[in-house]
């Protein structure tokens, strides 16, 4: 745990001490040796699970592919934001190499944690790194906005489940994963009780988020700097995800009844979200807009608690992460070039960045889950688990699956084909640097087809 959790923590300092020209390319290769290491990880062969075990920290199949995903990421960030700082004073550059580090760390610690109250003080922590990314390096005016939302909306799902969780704590005598399984089951009827089950989930509900409390991420998403989006989309929304199959265990008796709201505004935010994604003209709000989406598939996945479901939600978690992040960086190489977010301002790209094309065509494809990518393999496992919970679900499954197509073509056609817009006149050609920055997003995308057991969690 600590050969990747030590050298991230040194990042800091390394980049802090580095010769000014030396920042961008020290803090790259770096990350990317904790990268190549933490894919270490993935050789779980430990009978029990867990693996790499301290007192606070442990390793199991559900929290490693989210791990290797985290340390994965951020390479990839440093990779992103360095045109887009490039003309900052180099102690602002240092300054915002070392948020995305910091997390990072508590990333690492969030995922790997196995104390239920280390994992909120951790979820908690990634607020301050993610808020100071929006509101300082955002591009316009509207990020103070954006980041209230982001904080209050975060804030206000958090505090009651710190509450449940000291009620838990004084329930159980105990917070730690890996002694929850075993603690008895109450019978719980009372309003208090079904108020303690809903305080266990809305933190994780409203991070993800759930159709109803999604207005924050839309804002944050189009406000943040390429990094900031990258994260959020890849890595943030994941602890939402990640909580809730945690505190599942826990809360078993009273799920079967309670979920029912959720399930059907998760399933309904689908439907929602991918037709609010089809009027819209805004690049970064669209795809901000289809990881809303995305989420509620993953939590009626874990809301109806079968071993297909959960496994179905880390897979499209993993592979959503990737996708959504590419296609950030694809939103952010355009926006560097013609200066506008705005569809119909940047159209025709294809006469001019070919290449970016090929890239922009696999992510799409990625993100409307064509047959062999694993965003197939994860949506179909949720849409079966659900169709065989109850066969109504099925309308809005299909429905939102027919419009992410939909969507995902019109976000493909409106950027690329059609004319050039007569005020685009020079653009820069595409670089190396965003050639390989959208390689590392898509190849593990397609190297996951051939060994996606990976990321199957516990159904192996």
């Amino acid at each position: 745990m600590l050969k990747v959790l030590l050298p991230t923590i040194m990042l800091v300092p390394t980049i802090w001490l580095s010769p000014k020209k030396q920042v961008w390319s020290t803090a790259l290769a770096h990350s990317l040796l904790i990268a190549l290491v933490s894919l270490t990880w993935l050789n779980n062969t430990a009978e029990t699970g867990w693996l790499s075990m301290n007192q606070f920290m442990a390793l199991d199949p559900l929290s490693t592919p989210l791990l290797v995903l985290t340390c994965w990421l951020l390479p990839l960030m440093i990779l992103a934001s360095q045109n887009h700082t490039a003309n900052e004073p180099a102690n602002r550059q240092r300054m915002f190499i070392s948020i995305l580090t910091s997390l990072q760390i508590f990333l690492i610690m969030a995922f790997s944690a196995t104390e239920i109250i280390l994992f909120y003080v951790m979820f908690e922590a990634t607020l301050v790194p993610t808020l100071i990314l929006i509101t300082r390096w955002g591009n316009q005016t509207e990020r103070l906005n954006a980041g209230t939302y982001f904080l209050f909306y975060t804030l206000a799902g958090s505090l009651p489940l710190l509450v449940a969780l000291l009620l838990l704590q004084n329930t159980t005598g105990s917070l730690s994963l890996l002694t929850m399984h075993y603690s008895p089951a109450f019978p719980m009827f009372s309003t208090a009780d079904k108020l303690w089950w809903a305080g266990c989930l809305l933190a994780f509900l409203v991070k993800m988020p759930l159709y109803g409390m999604h207005l924050w991420l839309p804002k944050a998403h189009v406000e943040a700097p390429i990094a900031g989006s990258m994260v959020l989309a890849a890595v943030l929304l994941k602890l939402g995800g990640y909580g809730m199959i945690r505190m599942m265990t826990v809360l078993e008796p009273m799920t079967k009844e309670l979920s029912y709201p959720f399930i059907i505004l998760a399933l309904w935010g689908v439907v929602m979200t991918g037709s609010i994604c089809l009027r819209q003209t805004d690049l970064k709000s669209l795809i901000a807009y289809s990881s809303v989406g995305h989420m509620g598939l993953v939590a009626g996945g874990i809301l109806i608690q079968t071993p297909w479901g959960t496994t179905g939600a880390l897979i499209l978690m993993i592979t959503h992460g990737l996708t959504s992040s590419a296609l950030f960086c694809l939103a952010n190489t355009n926006y560097e070039r013609t200066h506008t977010r705005t569809m119909v301002l940047a159209r025709g790209l294809q006469m001019v960045l070919p290449l970016m094309t090929s890239w922009w065509f696999i992510a799409s494809l990625a993100n409307l889950a064509l047959p062999p990518l694993p965003n197939l393999m994860g949506e179909l496992m949720i849409i079966t688990s659900l169709f065989n919970w109850s066969w109504a679900t099925i309308a809005l499954t299909g429905a939102g699956t027919l419009i992410t197509a939909g969507y995902s073509l019109y976000m493909f056609l409106m950027t690329q084909r059609g004319p050039m817009p007569q005020h685009i006149i020079a653009l820069d050609p595409s670089h190396t640097r965003e050639h390989l920055l959208l390689a590392l997003h898509l190849l593990p995308l397609l190297l996951l087809i051939s060994k996606p057991e990976l990321i199957w969690g516990w159904a192996y």
